[in-house]
């Protein structure tokens, strides 16, 4: 049974004998065809009508028309209708098989003529929709197509778009699961699967949603329908209305009728809860031009509100109405029947209704995009009708929108908080499929074959809205359960387009890695970081192609994985993201560089030099790109990176031993940035001249010996004086900080373990890493230890009478200063504790601190710098105190006359085993430069022991410290080896002689 009420039209729509028709209270008027209306539809120009599959329609009377045609069945293709919609200029069909018809805008005197969309031919509708100008069309595997007037940007295409009579590709939704389409008078609307939705086109009333009246040219998520689990939208001519899962509806735009039912005949710019239908569980929300319908199927209500001018809100009054009201239906309707569907026109309302028994034909419900779930990968299993899986595979496997709507956390509705923060996906579901797909060889290498040739390269790297991103979640998880020989090609292509995303696309997928569950965090570094080590042992092993550099994708998306692990904290170690293949190129490099220096003048005259060179070169680059990402290098690697370095020359300092300070500071000052990082350090003492890195060492041990001496009052020290910190008050002149910097910018850039007592919160603040209380324990452990006492206080602090004011250095000082006198209680005792370690470590230092920061990156490359942690930067610049000194016996080797078991050796050991700790230390330094071991630890110092070419009994022993060479007399006695080996650590420690 169909029922109407509204403006005149031809009594029954000539669906029946006038006399055939009920006439009802408030003007409604119902008729029962013998042949069943399916699905009907109102517009401007026509009525439609679906009965067995075909379309009639009736010309409604307008301006230029003024009585109604009569009712005419459209003479289609064989092809059965299953949705038909009208607009304001004409309307669309929808066949069972896809295909879709438009008709022109009609005239009095031409009969009904319908064509073809040209841009749809081939492709498979499932849903249409019309507005007055516009028509939109959504085919099954999720893209969007748009065509008709374009003033108000109502395409969705771009501004300034001119208007299309063929179907345009909506590309920026490419990706998003649709669940629904709707259009207005100049304006349109989608909704995902998830509840988002988009809104553009016309907004001189807020019919978008989005808080003003200015047009849209492309799709806008409206914002304030977030999380509401919209499941359905209708346009109106300047309205819109929204029905959220728990039968809450919203409306917004244009209320001059009445027509958003806020009690109200003004606009709304935002989506606004209809209040009079809380708690109604609508189950149908439908826009006329002016009016709005809601259904309650349950209750078998209808309400109406807007414009009821022409009788179109079934009240029985002629008037408009800004609050729902129930709409006067016949008797019989809640006795036998139950209403299916309502629609709302331009001037008429209508309720299609089917009795309970269900025996009628009632209108076919909405369908949705293909997306993949179980039950279409067990029908793949069996491997039965190959060409009807194979083209289901084509069809889900090519579009990122499919594959985004697929695996929704459906329980609890979870999918409808898909946020920036919550991608919607079940992720246990994911991996099950996936794990049953690939079981399946000839399907799996179909799914390769689509996702290389046709997904991937279809991703849109400036994706509208964040469901477009599952599908880089997706994509991994597939890919990791591909065959070895397989995975190479997707993975590139993967992180390439990764790499193309736009930052705040990139941001939110982020997000998602960093609450990703662990397997599938980890399964994601894996992924990459096996196809990364492939490709860099193949070009250590000369096996690739000179196009390495674009390929070097994969070591960019593990270092993005690296720092979202940083940031949240994630339980996943460093190690899993190390690639050892880099030392392997590293190795090869260090041979290179070998064979060039010992070689050079026989590449030279085979003419082999510039092929040599270039390979050199290659390698160089490469390492230089991959150290822009260190968390692929372990700490061996890094520091052999350092080591390998080409540098472009020598840049010498001519210094007197007697003015070390005065004479390098002097020179410094007037050194450029390039001379400091590009070219390896040589000192000269006026007294010999002698070039050697021996003076190189001594430097470095004098000068940072003197410069971080309590006497020279650059720094202010804890109670036991073994850890410095920037002053808040300058004592010296500010210049000297910046040039300490340049002194340890050097010395990290020459290798050279300095004496730096500084807490780790220098090596952070470096790094642009936050210092925390830790490290201001670690400076101040008496003071850092109390502010820990504080947060750990089990009862509240306010009986410690303590106050957002501190003294610091001789400075009183207000943390809080919008609140002087500010009292510490347990609520707010870790901001006291944040602004006191923050102001200790940064702001009281910042001017002093950026002026050692300011030379320091003078002096040194900031990329090579922000390969290390801040532990391993302290310990590249400092070193530690691990003294295992088995190692270094274990690791010694010797030369000439020397072997393990001369006797000589065997005193010497005997005589270091029976050293202090202190003289141990003092031999070290004696040895290497360092009184500190070296980072990488006691294995780093590998010992050469040999005998002088000649020597007398009163020789002391001899280091070189650049080599960790030792030349070791051959004595008499193990009593003599003992004095004189004392007196030379102890006297001269080896510097100034080689």
């Amino acid at each position: 049974m169909l029922c109407y009420w509204g403006a005149q039209v031809r009594d029954g729509f000539g669906l029946v004998q006038p006399d055939n028709v009920k006439h009802g209270n408030s003007g409604i008027r119902s008729v029962c065809p013998k042949l069943a209306v399916q699905d009907m539809s109102a517009g401007r120009s026509f009525s439609g009508f679906i009965r067995d599959g075909k379309v009639w329609v009736l010309r409604m009377r307008s301006e230029e028309y003024d009585r109604d045609g009569k009712l005419k069945q459209l003479q289609l293709q064989k092809d059965r209708t299953r949705l038909m919609v009208c607009g304001g200029d004409g309307m669309v069909i929808l066949s069972d098989t896809g295909k879709v018809l438009t008709t022109d805008k009609p005239t009095v005197d031409k009969p009904i003529v319908c064509r073809p969309v040209d841009g749809l031919v081939n492709r498979q509708v499932i849903q249409i929709a019309c507005g007055d100008h516009h028509s939109m069309a959504l085919t099954n595997d999720g893209q969007l197509f748009v065509w008709g007037e374009n003033s108000h940007g109502q395409l969705g295409l771009k501004k300034d778009h001119p208007p299309s009579l063929s179907a345009q590709h909506v590309q920026s939704l490419s990706g998003i699961p649709v669940a629904q389409i709707s259009a207005g008078g100049d304006h349109s609307f989608v909704l995902s699967l998830s509840g988002v939705v988009f809104g553009w086109g016309k907004n001189s009333a807020g019919q978008l949603g989005l808080g003003d009246t200015t047009d849209r040219h492309i799709p806008t998520i409206v914002n304030s329908l977030h999380r509401k689990k919209t499941m359905s939208i209708s346009c109106g001519g300047e309205h819109t209305a929204t029905l959220s899962k728990g039968g809450a509806v919203f409306t917004f735009g244009s209320g001059s009728f009445g027509q958003l039912g806020h009690n109200s005949f003004e606009d709304e710019h935002h989506p606004r809860v209809v209040a009079e239908l809380w708690g109604s569980k609508v189950s149908q929300v439908t826009c006329g031009r002016h009016h709005t319908l809601a259904l309650v199927a349950s209750s078998k209500l209808i309400y109406s509100f807007g414009c009821g001018l022409q009788g179109q809100l079934g009240n029985g009054e002629m008037i408009n109405k800004s609050v729902p009201f129930p709409v006067d239906l016949p008797t019989e309707c809640n006795d036998e029947y139950m209403i299916e569907k309502v629609i709302a026109g331009e001037n008429h309302s209508f309720a299609l209704f089917f009795k309970e028994s269900g025996n009628e034909s009632k209108p076919n419900p909405s369908r949705g995009i293909l997306t993949l779930d179980d039950r279409m990968i067990d029908q793949w299993s069996e491997n039965k009708a190959w060409r009807v899986v194979k083209k289901e595979i084509n069809k889900v496997f090519s579009s990122a929108a499919s594959l985004n709507g697929s695996f929704l956390k459906t329980s609890c509705d979870e999918h409808y908080q898909t946020s920036a923060e919550h991608c919607g996906l079940d992720f246990d579901l994911i991996k099950t499929s996936f794990t049953q797909l690939s079981k399946n060889e000839k399907a799996i290498s179909e799914v390769v074959k689509v996702v290389e040739q046709t997904l991937l390269p279809s991703l849109n790297e400036n994706p509208t809205g964040v469901e477009s991103l599952r599908v880089y979640l997706l994509l991994p998880e597939l890919i990791r359960r591909l065959h070895k020989k397989q995975r190479p090609v997707l993975t590139e292509a993967l992180a390439s387009k990764l790499l193309q995303l736009n930052s705040d696309a990139r941001k939110v997928l982020e997000m998602y890695w960093s609450k990703l569950p662990d397997d599938w965090l980890k399964g994601l570094v894996k992924l990459f970081r096996h196809a990364s080590a492939n490709l860099i042992g193949r070009v250590a092993a000369n096996d690739v192609n000179w196009d390495i550099m674009a390929r070097l994708t994969f070591v960019q998306i593990i270092q993005m994985i690296y720092q979202v692990c940083r940031s949240a904290n994630r339980n996943i170690t460093k190690s899993n993201f190390i690639i050892n293949e880099v030392n392997d190129l590293l190795d090869v490099l260090e041979t290179t560089n070998d064979d060039v220096n010992k070689n050079w003048q026989w590449f030279n005259l085979t003419g082999q030099i510039q092929a040599v060179m270039a390979q050199r070169d290659y390698y160089n680059a490469i390492l230089k790109n991959l150290a822009s990402l260190p968390c692929v290098f372990n700490l061996e690697a890094k520091c052999s990176y350092m080591k390998n370095r080409v540098w472009q020359g020598s840049f010498q300092l001519i210094l007197r031993r007697t003015a070390l300070l005065e004479d390098s500071f002097s020179q410094l000052r007037r050194a450029t940035s390039q001379h400091l990082r590009e070219f390896w350090l040589s000192v000269f003492y006026t007294e010999d001249m002698r070039k050697t890195d021996v003076n190189k060492r001594d430097f470095f041990y004098n000068v940072f010996e003197e410069l971080c001496a309590p006497e020279s009052q650059l720094f202010m020290y804890n109670d036991k004086q073994t850890m410095s910190w920037f002053p808040t008050k300058l004592r010296v002149e500010k210049e000297k900080y910046f040039l300490f910097g340049i002194l340890c910018g050097l010395a990290f850039n020459n290798n050279s373990v300095v004496h730096l007592p500084f807490p780790l919160a220098l090596f952070k603040k470096l790094l642009n890493v936050k210092p925390c209380l830790e490290d201001l324990i670690e400076l101040d452990p008496g003071l850092g230890k109390s502010l820990r006492c504080i947060l750990d206080y089990s009862d509240g602090v306010e009986d410690m009478y303590m106050y957002f004011t501190i003294e610091w250095d001789g400075t009183v000082v207000e943390l809080d200063p919008a609140e002087p006198g500010k009292e510490v209680t347990k609520y707010n005792r870790t901001e006291f504790v944040d602004k006191y370690v923050d102001y200790i470590l940064n702001k009281s230092v910042e001017e002093v601190f950026e002026e050692f920061k300011k030379g320091f990156f003078k002096a040194c490359d900031k990329c090579i710098v922000e390969m290390f942690e801040p532990e391993e930067l302290r310990g590249v610049l400092v070193g530690n105190e691990e003294y295992d000194w088995d190692i270094l016996k274990q690791n010694t080797t010797y030369e000439g006359s020397f072997y393990a078991e001369h006797p000589t050796i065997i005193s010497f050991w005997e005589v270091f085993d029976e050293l202090t700790p202190n003289e141990k230390k003092a031999f070290l330094l004696f040895l290497t430069g360092f009184e500190k071991v070296p980072i990488l630890g006691m294995s780093a110092v590998k010992m050469r022991v040999r005998p002088p070419i000649s020597f007398t009994q009163d020789h002391l022993p001899e280091a070189l410290t650049c080599h960790a060479l030792l030349d070791l007399p051959v004595y008499q006695n193990k009593e003599t080896l003992k004095a004189k080996l004392i007196e030379a650590v102890n006297h001269k420690r080896g510097f100034w002689e080689e």
